[in-house]
């Protein structure tokens, strides 16, 4: 994410909530790498980057399934955002909003904001449409839509008000006064728009670079609690792999005050954990320097090596199979149901459609996947250190066969996290 220094008078904000209403917490993507980062005791939230729409392609952030599974582990209310370039194509849009949708593991009623700050068409209004119809499909799937950019970004490009007039409170604006680490917003250069629910006050939240936000709580609310029983981290209104796992790392873990000439081995030897594994669930490396008085997650007594090999495990794509599919120009729903490995009976009783030869473009389907392409198959989440070729014998499946049902041109070259289908 990108912002400018916008220099003006310290504004008035009405109807925002004081400050002990408001809270904080970063913004992550795989620059953050694959562990929520939690920079300051105080933070209640961050929101993890699942992916993007950019020149054509779609891309997935392989970190997003463990950012928001440590991040609820270390008691963050997680939420998403999709980077959304899609310029003036409102039809687009919707096409990258349903791609996102079955990917996300934070609960229902969460933040999926769309991430709008470059691609723009020539056309204000095209803009504005192609980002409401993203936010409208957000909407009804059960999600809080929120709209990220910057102030001149969003001035000469964007009809701003338009969105906030449907969507209201859903601005996630960002400005810095400058690139030093803050960890306080500087009021004097706030974007002053209105509807602004999250406040992107830096881009140096901590040193080395991490965007921080204030969440402003108008009117008494603050918008990062969406999805939570009371803005309780532990208690998602919906369950996902990534919550799932989050909150039993949780329930398996305590606070640590971390003592004089302490060090990650020391506190992984006393607490019966990996080392690399505990600075994982701190969001952190074991070259990180952790100092006295500093607050990190244990583990419990006994559940030491169980906590690693959680925090070692990437969760498990959401198990929903439901889907929604915008109608395109010549599209029929047999050939609709083919692409999603269901059947044309199936969409048209879902969606209550009398005559499966009359579906038009712009129409929202509802489908429920049949299991499709790989999805049907046994899945191995790579771990660190493991190679192709060991997987074959590990998995006893023909090397070649791997190669050629994940879609691998390079075998020299799976990440950590990668789905292996066998």
């Amino acid at each position: 994410m990108v912002a400018v220094t916008i220099i003006m008078v310290a504004p008035v904000l009405a109807g925002v909530a004081s400050a002990d209403g408001r809270s904080y917490g970063p913004d992550l993507s795989k620059y953050q790498g694959a562990y929520a980062s939690k920079p300051y005791t105080r933070d209640q939230f961050a929101i993890a980057q699942v992916g993007g729409y950019v020149n054509g392609y779609f891309y997935d952030q392989w970190t997003y399934p463990t950012q928001i599974s440590s991040g609820i582990a270390n008691g963050l209310r997680m939420h998403t955002y999709i980077w959304y370039q899609v310029g003036g194509n409102a039809q687009l849009g919707k096409q990258v909003v349903d791609h996102f949708l079955p990917k996300i593991q934070a609960p229902k009623g969460s933040i999926i904001a769309l991430d709008y700050e470059d691609g723009a068409s020539w056309d204000k209004n095209a803009n504005t449409e192609a980002i409401l119809a993203g936010m409208r499909e957000i909407k009804a799937a059960g999600y809080v839509p929120m709209y990220y950019s910057y102030k001149p970004y969003t001035l000469a490009h964007v009809d701003y008000n338009r969105i906030i007039a449907e969507f209201p409170n859903s601005g996630w604006i960002a400005a810095y006064p400058d690139y030093n680490v803050r960890t306080e917003p500087y009021w004097g250069v706030f974007p002053s728009l209105p509807g602004i629910s999250i406040y992107q006050f830096t881009s140096t939240y901590r040193a080395g670079g991490l965007d921080g936000n204030i969440s402003l709580a108008p009117n008494g609310h603050d918008i990062t609690m969406s999805g939570y029983v009371n803005g309780n981290s532990q208690k998602p209104k919906t369950e996902t792999p990534a919550t799932e796992q989050g909150k039993q790392i949780h329930k398996d873990t305590h606070n640590y005050t971390v003592k004089p000439n302490d060090s990650w081995w020391a506190i992984a030897n006393r607490y019966g954990m990996e080392m690399n594994a505990l600075a994982q669930l701190n969001g952190k490396t074991i070259n990180d320097v952790i100092h006295p008085g500093q607050v990190i997650r244990v583990a419990d007594k006994g559940d030491g090596q169980s906590v690693s090999n959680k925090v070692n495990t990437t969760p498990a794509q959401p198990s929903n199979n439901t889907q929604y599919y915008t109608v395109q120009p010549n599209d029929t729903l047999s050939g609709i149901a083919t692409k999603f490995g269901t059947t044309y009976q199936s969409i048209a009783f879902l969606n209550r459609i009398d005559n499966p030869n009359w579906i038009y473009p712009g129409q929202r389907l509802k489908i429920n996947r049949a299991t499709q392409n790989n999805s049907s198959n046994r899945v191995h989440y790579v771990r660190y250190g493991e190679t192709l070729s060991g997987l074959s014998y590990s998995l006893g499946v023909n090397y070649q066969t791997l190669l050629s049902k994940n879609n691998i041109a390079n075998p020299n070259f799976i990440r950590v996290g990668q789905a292996i289908y066998y």
